[in-house]
């Protein structure tokens, strides 16, 4: 008994850790760390745009807030250095006939709160910058301009991350499993996805990827080697009409990776699905990507996807989505090798074949009766 318990919680936990060992997520993440990397990170703030963009939420927050935060106390130590370096404080006991920098600068605090109301522009009126310094003047323009580009940068940076269409491609969905059966007398796996929103994807376009580790006649080992894998719908792979859930598959042929797998053997492969789909946002005009993978146990061999669409009384099209990963088994040859030779074997039958043993042999024909 003890033994049993061991083999199930070893297979359990090689069964985990090959679930896990996979490139893409099912919601598209990818499963990769660079190590090692010699070029310094400084590179990532050339490109401070895009180092922005792919920040999280909270860690875009942080800056946005320390951006502001900070540029705002800086020009607020400035304006507590002018005030006083030209004695404007109340500790230098200023005469009456003395004319500020800044008028009703007392401390540290009431510079910080100038600052602030200079750059964003709030303007109180109770502190204002006088005639008398060349040097506030220009700290004021100074400061306003350095403010106008913090804001736009900050507020375009948010603008940007929450208009991305790669939260768009949160509402495309793929089913959970992979099928494979006959559809129009071919093998083929089917995969069925949907858009849950009613504006279009203009000029979708799906393909796939089949990822495996390969050796070439070499000798080497390629980890990770990408086979391309071509998906369908009846009416093509270009300019889809997506406004209901599609059924994409790809025929099993000769020159399909999948034409020597069988139903016994496909849980034994080591291989990685990754199915792609490119469209351009009709809102925003902007392009996405969705991603998804399956890996072997997420195949199912000799199953299809139960029916979704139906009509109802009103006229109008309804998709139950309840019905959107069912699976519902078929009867299926257990490979595609073993379908292409029954198809040939139908095919000869049909057709006659010549015997080279067979000979001719003509026979004269005498008349036994006699008159």
């Amino acid at each position: 008994m003890i033994n049993y318990l061991r083999k199930r919680f070893t297979s359990h936990i090689r069964e985990r850790s090959r679930r896990r060992a996979r490139l893409v997520s099912k919601d598209g993440r990818c499963n990769i760390e660079f190590g090692n990397v010699e070029q310094s990170r400084f590179v990532f703030l050339i490109d401070i745009w895009t180092t922005i963009l792919d920040l999280r939420w909270r860690y875009k927050m942080t800056i946005f807030i320390s951006a502001f935060l900070g540029s705002w106390f800086l020009f607020g130590l400035l304006w507590y250095v002018v005030a006083y370096i030209h004695k404007d404080l109340p500790e230098f006991n200023p005469s009456i006939n003395h004319t500020p920098c800044v008028e009703n600068i007392n401390g540290l605090t009431s510079a910080f709160l100038f600052s602030l109301e200079t750059q964003v522009t709030i303007g109180y009126g109770f502190r204002c910058v006088t005639e008398q310094c060349a040097t506030a003047i220009f700290l004021l323009i100074f400061q306003s301009i350095l403010g106008v580009i913090i804001n736009s940068f900050m507020c375009g940076a948010i603008l940007a991350k929450i208009s991305r269409s790669k939260n768009r491609a949160k509402t495309i969905t793929f089913s959970k499993h992979a099928v494979i059966s006959k559809r129009g007398g071919k093998l083929c796996l089917l995969i069925r996805v949907a858009n849950l929103r009613k504006s279009l994807l203009i000029g979708s376009h799906i393909y796939g990827k089949l990822l495996k580790t390969t050796i070439t006649p070499e000798g080497e080992t390629i980890i990770l080697d990408q086979v391309n894998i071509d998906f369908v719908v009846d009416a093509g792979n270009e300019n889809l009409f997506f406004i209901s859930p599609l059924t994409i598959y790809h025929i099993i042929d000769k020159n399909s990776p999948f034409f020597h797998m069988a139903a016994e053997t496909i849980l034994q492969q080591d291989f990685e699905l990754v199915v792609f789909l490119d469209g351009t946002v009709e809102a925003t005009s902007a392009t996405c990507q969705v991603r998804t993978s399956y890996i072997p146990e997420e195949v199912l061999w000799g199953y299809r996807f139960a029916p979704i669409v139906s009509k109802t009384k009103e006229g109008k099209y309804r998709v139950d989505f309840q019905n959107f990963s069912k699976t519902v088994a078929v009867e299926t040859p257990h490979c595609a090798f073993c379908l292409y030779n029954e198809k040939e074997a139908k095919a000869k039958e049909k057709k006659g074949y010549d015997n080279p043993g067979f000979v001719l042999s003509e026979v004269s024909e005498t008349s036994d009766t006699k008159m």
